[in-house]
């Protein structure tokens, strides 16, 4: 971002107010992200509720996720601006009251309203409370921070289906929102309390870049969010939605390139290990999201757990997060970064190898080992990226690189989710047809005996409808199969782009460090 100001050094807390300050900051960051996907299984009831249909609930989602994505890239601005204690303070407020307003909503448009100004608030809370714990930290600490950081934004997304299924079947789907409301009054009055005050500083802002960067980002959400329901591009919708994405775009990278104060600093992209680090953070977006998209319904629908059941055969996914994220949080800095998080890929990897060979009437133990393997590896890739993507640079930049590295991520996770939700419904047609294509009445007697003890009491176009129905379920299987190899694909193909990265002079010195206001 275009910065022509002045920077001061950031002053490390004592002990006991920064862990103060780290408690107030990591709340901000869990409100945030466990309403990412809290509300996703609520969504039935919220249906019923509030007169939508199935087309139209789905607003619930995108107006969140689209405001977010239009926000976050100006937080860096808004930051110098205010400063970052009251920016982050008014981001908690609104995400607050925003929350408590989804609770009371009696339509569907208030909803979607109430969720954008949810997402308005959200956007900011991260990469301020990124910055934020750099800011505190000493710089030997600054890889435990982001550790303990990374934890946060990687299991939010884990733990909020289990809870808002929790809160859903015990309460109802209001209390997937109110639950916000003691979290972020608590979290609130501690950053006030606690949190050191920071200098503002006026600089230039982009309004041009700004809009163009907002119309491409919102163009592309919606596209990706409804191209499932309207057959993608058999659709007008679709169709100019696609167009305004790719032609914003384009004229923002233009603008971006000709213009003397641009959005971002274009520096930032010149750096090998920044503009690596975002592609890098797009893919674990897209494993991470798109992963957590589609386990659930396969154990769901297919196996016959309970969403409760799913949520926790999904969790070892995060304690295994958890786990790396500790291990790397020590060893970033002492080894080359590089190779922890290529360690990272290879096991996540290994995982959605060890996923493809999954049967319909396994036991629970696989999807469990396979989650935490998993799990592994994205802790291992999360930390040392960020330590890497922020070595090179320069210090006054680095909010803005937060920024931008979030939102990749939820941009990854965007696409990943419409591309593999895309290929379990193209996938399971053609498997269905090549189950189906040498069933007929006449080769059913050939079939297994029990199949045939189970259809010979009754006549034979029912029978091939039962044996349809065990086609389809079969298909539905090879098709989550087929999505668990793409992804298995997409990961190792991320690899070589570690060769691209420098070690830096001080790898691991920590991640992003300060927002210097």
């Amino acid at each position: 971002m275009a910065d022509d100001s002045a920077h001061v050094a950031s002053h490390p807390l004592p002990s006991g107010q920064r862990l103060i300050v780290t408690v107030g900051v990591m709340m901000a960051v869990l409100l945030q992200v466990l309403d990412t996907t809290i509300a996703n299984v609520a969504l039935p009831h919220m249906q019923a509720s509030l007169s939508a249909s199935q087309d139209t609930i789905n607003w619930v989602l995108t107006s969140y996720i689209v405001t977010s994505a239009i926000a976050l890239p100006i937080s860096g601005w808004l930051a110098d601006r205010v400063g970052r204690k009251r920016l982050l303070l008014i981001s908690v407020a609104l995400f607050t009251i925003a929350s408590v307003l989804c609770a009371t909503a009696t339509s569907l448009p208030e909803m979607v309203l109430f969720r954008g100004f949810q997402g308005v608030g959200g956007a900011f809370i991260v990469p301020l409370a990124q910055a934020t714990l750099f800011d505190i930290n000493p710089p030997a600490k600054h890889g435990q921070a982001m550790a303990l950081f990374g934890g946060g934004v990687m299991i939010g997304p884990i733990l909020g289906p289990v809870l808002g299924g929790w809160l859903t079947d015990n309460y109802n789907w209001r209390w997937v929102f109110l639950v916000n409301l003691p979290v972020g009054i608590l979290c609130a009055l501690v950053m006030a309390r606690f949190m050191p005050k920071t200098e503002t500083v006026r600089r230039k802002f982009d309004m041009f870049g700004f809009v163009l960067l907002a119309v491409a980002l919102a163009s592309l959400q919606f596209c990706l969010d409804r191209g499932e329901q309207k057959d993608w591009f058999s659709s007008w919708e679709i169709i100019i939605e696609a167009g305004l994405a790719i032609g914003a775009a384009w004229m923002f990278l233009v603008h971006l390139i000709t213009t003397t104060h641009p959005l971002f600093e274009r520096s930032m992209f010149a750096d090998r290990n920044f503009a690596t680090g975002l592609l890098f953070m797009a893919v674990t977006g897209v494993l991470l999201l798109a992963g957590l998209a589609i386990l659930p319904p396969l154990l769901q629908n297919l196996y016959g757990y309970s969403v409760l059941q799913s949520g926790f055969l999904t969790a070892p996914r995060g304690v295994g997060t958890l786990f790396s994220m500790l291990i790397a949080g020590r060893l970033t800095g002492k080894i080359d970064a590089r190779l922890l998080v290529g360690l990272g890929v290879v096991l996540m990897g290994t995982s959605l190898y060890m996923m493809t060979g999954f049967a319909l009437d396994q036991p629970s133990r696989p999807v469990i080992i396979s989650g935490v393997v998993q799990g592994l590896g994205l802790g291992l890739i999360f930390v040392p990226l960020q330590s890497l993507a922020f070595q090179t640079l320069a210090p006054q930049m680095r909010t803005t690189g937060a920024a931008l590295l979030n939102l990749s991520r939820n941009i990854g996770g965007s696409i990943g989710i419409s591309v593999v939700s895309t290929q379990l419904v193209r996938m399971t047609q053609v498997s269905h047809a090549d189950l189906a294509q040498n069933i007929t009445q006449q080769t059913i007697p050939t079939a297994d005996p029990t199949l045939l003890q189970t259809v010979a009491p009754v006549a034979g176009p029912t029978a091939l409808a039962y044996i349809n129905g065990i086609i389809n379920q079969q298909a539905l299987f090879i098709a989550y199969l087929d999505d668990f190899k793409l992804m298995m694909i997409i990961t190792f193909a991320v690899l070589p782009l570690l060769l691209f990265m420098k070690r830096g002079n001080q790898v691991g010195g920590g991640g992003p460090p300060v927002h210097m206001d």
